[in-house]
């Protein structure tokens, strides 16, 4: 595929992680592909994992960014889901092999041949660059449509942090009416996940290391309950209160005191990624057949059908608007978990090339 479409955005060249202003090209518009100007894209944690090469797997140059939000400025001839205008919005992935179990069952984003938005290689042998850029083009089956009269801006984090938590939500039958969810850890993807949540009708426990959050999460978000899990009276008084658990902490941290809230049967589910193995308390899951599992983002249907369900109930994200230049400063803050609780940036009216 030529790569004859000039881009530019802010790439990172080493392990230090610093952003700077990159020249690159992005492949021309295919007959299924849809180009769009960038408008705004998220900052998750995951792009700051990325540009330091903490998993150990980073090409550089990087432009990260999944949180892609913009309007369609060209379409393939064969195109039939958009339109030059459109709002589109693009999460994590931008290709899969369309063939297996799971590309069929609509699950795109558990494919084996997956390719990120960003640090991948298209089967063109082209590598991927993220939203940190004035423009991106994608098949029109990985895009998703925005919904009219709803914030782009505010919005775009809901393309990761907001698939992230509504996906295991409805997955494992937490998101039925008058059921008890526990949300661990109040940052990007625990305060989204208290937000759908409470939408879903459920009774909504945050249980947080950080006493300092409780009129946060209970004033501003509106959860029902607030737990110090390292105060062991409290955390013993809530035990067996949980239908089920979104443990979105990507720290090394116990869980036994995590699973000792949940009522037999009780559901934890996994989102946060810490670098080291936890310990898993087997004997208490045993006795009470809870279950520990695991949650990825969402396939691109359910990450549609997030979107519409978060316009519908007006679920936005809490975030902080950026500038491009100021970028750096705020993947520094970020790894200081100095945000409420995401940084987005504004690229359509910052990302300027030098004169």
């Amino acid at each position: 595929m030529a790569q004859s479409v000039k881009a530019f955005g802010w790439a990172a060249r080493d392990s230090s992680g610093v952003l700077s202003p990159f020249d690159f090209s992005r492949r021309s518009t295919a007959d299924r592909d849809v180009q769009f100007k960038v408008l705004y894209c998220g900052i998750c944690h995951s792009d700051l994992h990325g540009i330091k090469n903490e998993w150990g797997f980073t090409n550089y140059p990087m432009v990260p960014g999944h949180e892609i939000v913009g309007v369609v400025s060209e379409v393939g001839s064969k195109v039939q889901k958009f339109r030059v205008g459109d709002k589109v919005g693009v999460g994590c992935v931008v290709n899969s092999c369309r063939k297996c179990d799971q590309c069929a069952n609509n699950l795109e984003n558990y494919c084996p041949k997956l390719i990120f938005t960003y640090n991948t290689v298209l089967p063109d042998g082209t590598v991927t660059y993220g939203g940190y850029s004035d423009i991106m083009v994608v098949d029109e089956d990985f895009a998703i449509r925005w919904p009219e009269n709803f914030p782009m801006d505010k919005g775009a984090p809901l393309l990761c942090a907001g698939i992230t938590t509504y996906s295991p939500l409805k997955y494992y039958g937490l998101d039925k009416p008058g059921l008890h969810i526990g949300i661990v850890g109040l940052g990007g993807l625990g305060h989204v996940a208290v937000k759908f949540a409470k939408a879903f009708g459920s009774k909504v426990t945050v249980i947080s290391t950080s006493a300092g959050k409780k009129k946060e999460a209970l004033e501003n978000l509106g959860a029902d309950v607030f737990l110090v899990s390292r105060e062991q009276e409290e955390m013993k008084a809530a035990a067996g209160s949980l239908d089920g658990i979104i443990d979105t902490v990507s720290a090394t941290h116990p869980i036994q005191p995590l699973l000792s809230l949940l009522k037999p049967h009780g559901k934890m589910i996994m989102v946060g990624a810490p670098e080291k193995p936890l310990e898993l308390p087997v004997f208490s899951i045993i006795m009470s057949r809870k279950t520990v599992a695991g949650s990825m983002i969402g396939g691109q249907k359910e990450t549609q059908e997030m979107i519409d369900f978060a316009a519908k109930h007006n679920i936005l994200p809490e975030v902080e608007i950026i500038s491009m230049d100021y970028v750096n400063t705020a993947i520094e803050r970020l790894e200081k978990a100095d945000v409420k609780y995401r940084f987005v940036i504004d690229v359509g009216k910052t990302l300027k090339k030098a004169e």
